[in-house]
């Protein structure tokens, strides 16, 4: 069996992986373990476990701060600078020609994705249809008398 390669440097080493939005897997590869040892560390060890939810939390609040700003829309400022010569003819600077207000419409497929997750008890896909039938009762058939043929 293969020595453990656990030790006190490998939670922070993975907060910060996980702080910069790497994944899992990439994490496990910069460690230099294998994705099943990752997963056992995090059974093993609670304080490597909490360094790697201490390193996604701050992430994961940024991607859903920014798809909800996209399936909400929202306005921008967009400067324009143009190189422009000097005063005194020599060279040139950039120089702020105008700055205008644009707007980004709300994104309906981000708006979709926000629901399903957050509501999924108004906006999962599936609904349940749960039918229930007697089986000790016989089944009776309808037969209209105009389907039947002589």
């Amino acid at each position: 069996m293969a020595k453990c390669k656990y030790n006190e440097s490998l939670p922070m080493a993975a907060e910060g992986y996980a702080r910069r939005g790497l994944t899992d897997e990439q994490i496990a590869a910069n460690l230099g373990i294998s994705v099943d040892t990752f997963y056992q560390y995090i059974k093993r060890f609670p304080e490597f476990s909490e360094a790697l939810k201490r390193g996604k939390a701050p992430v994961d609040i940024q991607v859903e701060n920014a798809l909800l700003k996209r399936a909400l829309g929202y306005k921008y400022k967009e400067t324009t600078r143009e190189a422009l010569p000097d005063s005194d003819g020599e060279g040139s600077k950039l120089k702020v020609t105008k700055v205008v207000t644009k707007e980004v419409s709300p994104d309906v497929t981000a708006q979709i994705f926000w629901l399903k997750n957050r509501r999924p008890d108004l906006w999962k896909d599936r609904t349940d249809n749960n039918h229930s039938i007697d089986l000790t009762q016989p089944i009776k058939f309808v037969v209209d008398k105009d389907d039947i043929q002589a």
